[in-house]
């Protein structure tokens, strides 16, 4: 599904419920957007007004979102995922940024392919940030140019998919990259646990004869990388954390004042590896879902301010490649589309996060991690904002996606609340036709 822009140059949106963890903003009020920029926010009282007026009462404007971990598949494998087709994805879900992971073939591992990344993502509605491989061809042996990366504007370097297995490699890329202050995202895999692993190691893989990834898996690269972290310096920054031992052991590094941001899934917050019970595909993915015990750390680590980022981790795959036995599937869903509305059902609903800490960790935290301009409701700002209905609850169907592909784990359940348009300069998707 492609998104329906209508032109924006003077729009005024009426009382909505306006959040914005930059000037500390949750009130009631009106914006005001002439020709792509706020030009009054809050209680705005017009005379006469020729544009378009929209009444969003009831509805959550927030400073457009930002996703730091993404899998566009461009280039190489084009079937799953576009540059373009991703972008569509994520205007339907709120982004209007989004930061793309290396693995691609071939790896985002050198200036070209940065620069031919950029390109294609020339004239789309979102940012897009490559993240660049942190070894040549995410195999672990050789640091990319990182000099020649940051020098064109690479804020953050990644394997993301494969794990840096040498510690001498970690040790050298937090070395190299602190000499620029860009950070280093860690996929926390230790490979000789997790190899031959498709879900979670415990009680339901034993029952269902599914070999196991432990959960030691992840919590002994992080114990490794923050005491790297801690020797060398830097940045560092744990993607898709899904254990509550590791991020207990954010939770003290950070209190020892390291470097260190941490990001969790929507998936995560919101399934187990009971859901694995029912052999689809759409339930595999790295870090697999964990233990409930897991979930419920997870959240609590959002709540007190543990963890800094939500992100999605949108893996795109064919529908050829996950309609295979369970061992055989790729890792990896979708998540572009839905991660505002599980955000909402089960964190908001549940009481673990008010709607000025959602914006603060879907938009303001990720931008400021990737270096990225900051994105603000105020008065003179450029308009790049997403409007949400909490109240609207909706069943999740293959038609709902901008992706090429469709294996997400909710498709056919019901989530509250839903994205009902961006507005990005002097465009707008609002009101969204469902």
């Amino acid at each position: 599904m492609e998104p329906r822009w209508t032109n924006a140059s003077a729009l005024w949106l009426k009382g909505a419920r306006l959040v914005d963890p930059i000037p500390n903003l949750d009130e009631i009020g009106d914006l005001l957007l002439i020709d792509g920029k706020i030009a009054a926010i809050g209680k705005v009282d017009i005379a006469e007004f020729s544009g378009k007026t929209l009444d969003v009462s009831g509805k959550i404007i927030m400073p457009g979102l930002f996703d730091m971990h993404a899998h566009f598949r461009e280039p190489g494998r084009e079937d799953a995922e576009t540059i373009e087709t991703g972008c569509y994805a994520a205007i339907i879900g709120g982004y209007t940024g989004v930061a793309i992971m290396p693995n691609t073939a071939p790896a985002i591992d050198n200036v070209g392919i940065v620069r031919w990344v950029e390109e294609r993502a020339q004239g789309l509605p979102v940012d897009v940030c490559p993240v660049a491989a942190v070894t040549k061809g995410r195999e672990g042996k050789e640091l990319t140019e990182m000099a020649e990366l940051f020098g064109i504007g690479v804020k953050a370097f990644s394997d993301d998919g494969a794990p840096i297995s040498s510690s001498r490699m970690m040790r050298l890329a937090l070395e190299y990259s602190g000499m620029f202050g860009v950070t280093i995202i860690g996929h926390e895999e230790d490979k000789s646990l997790a190899d031959g692993g498709v879900m979670h190691e415990g009680a339901v893989s034993t029952a269902l004869g599914l070999t196991g990834i432990p959960g030691i898996s992840d919590d002994i690269m992080v114990a490794r990388d923050l005491i790297l972290l801690q020797y060398i310096g830097g940045r560092f920054h744990v993607a898709h954390a899904s254990t509550a031992r590791s991020l207990d052991l954010i939770r003290e590094a950070k209190s020892r004042g390291l470097a260190v941001t941490v990001e969790v899934t929507p998936h995560h917050l919101s399934m187990t590896d009971e859901s694995v019970r029912s052999f689809h595909t759409s339930t595999k993915m790295n870090p697999p879902l964990r233990l409930e015990q897991d979930r419920k750390a997870l959240l609590q680590g959002l709540k007190d301010g543990t963890i800094d980022v939500i992100a999605t981790d949108h893996a795109p795959h064919s529908w050829e490649e996950k309609e295979r036995e369970f061992d055989q599937a790729p890792f990896g869903i979708i998540g572009l589309e839905t991660a505002l509305s599980v955000v909402n059902t089960c964190v908001v609903e549940e009481g673990y996060l008010t709607w000025l800490e959602v914006a603060r960790r879907m938009s303001r935290n990720p931008r400021r991690i990737m270096q990225q301009s900051e994105v603000a409701l105020r008065k003179g700002e450029p308009a790049n904002l997403v409007c949400f209905d909490p109240a609207r609850s909706w069943t999740v169907s293959e038609s709902d996606f901008g992706s090429k592909s469709k294996n997400s784990p909710y498709i056919g359940k019901t989530l509250k609340g839903r994205v009902v348009g961006v507005v990005r300069n002097r465009k707008t998707t609002m009101p969204i036709e469902r």
